[in-house]
């Protein structure tokens, strides 16, 4: 997994991994930044953690995929992950890298749109609903083909803190059922199968595909 900030996501997915409803195990994480929690997470129950930035590596891009190879990675998760993935691990992992973005795609997506950037720019849209999306990286911003989104309502009188909180926790949900889903589907034989939530039909961003 790869992660910037203190690791909520990293943390849900862990937990499904240890109470079975992903079936997979977390080898390494990945973050950008010495200080994040997704480290100290992940080392205080054992992961592999690593510090990889441009300032540690000369060729990031590179070692990235060395330390993916060297841990036996068959996917890799972003969760917060706030730097570009590099043309050279999208091309080592087609269709394995999946990203889960706070608010619907493509509209509330792009550079710049994340943490409370997203949920003010939802706010200020004045649009009825927001949720998370969780689709495949490519090397277009936050523009991967979706896999799954679910739509969570704007309440009066939210702030992007309220909102955020809300979605937060409709994140730690989603995210594990759409990657048992689409793990099962790279390892048919050695996994279960899963479903992920399908959103309302009448919510105006029931767009999303269905997880094979």
């Amino acid at each position: 997994m790869f992660a910037s900030g203190r690791g909520s996501n990293l943390r849900a997915i862990y937990e499904a991994t240890r109470t079975g409803r992903l079936d997979a195990e977390v080898a390494l994480v990945v973050s950008n930044r010495s200080t994040s929690g997704a480290l100290a997470f992940a080392r205080t129950v054992g992961i592999e953690a690593r510090h990889m930035s441009t300032r540690t590596h000369d060729d990031l891009p590179r070692a990235l995929c060395d330390a993916l190879v060297a841990a036996r990675i068959d996917a890799v998760a972003l969760a917060g992950y706030l730097r570009p993935i590099p043309s050279a691990v999208l091309r080592a992992f087609p269709d394995r890298v999946f990203n889960i973005h706070p608010a619907p795609l493509p509209r509330f997506g792009g550079p710049g749109m994340y943490g409370e950037h997203v949920h003010r720019a939802v706010l200020e849209a004045k649009v009825r609903w927001s949720g998370p999306t969780v689709h495949l990286v490519t090397e277009r911003y936050d523009e991967g083909p979706v896999l799954a989104h679910v739509p969570v309502p704007v309440e009066p009188g939210d702030t992007p803190e309220r909102l955020a909180a809300r979605v937060l926790a409709v994140e730690h949900e989603l995210y594990p059922k759409v990657l048992a889903a689409q793990l099962a589907a790279l390892h048919p034989r050695e996994t279960r199968s899963a479903s992920a939530p399908r959103p309302p039909t009448d919510a105006p961003y029931s767009t999303a595909t269905s997880v094979e």
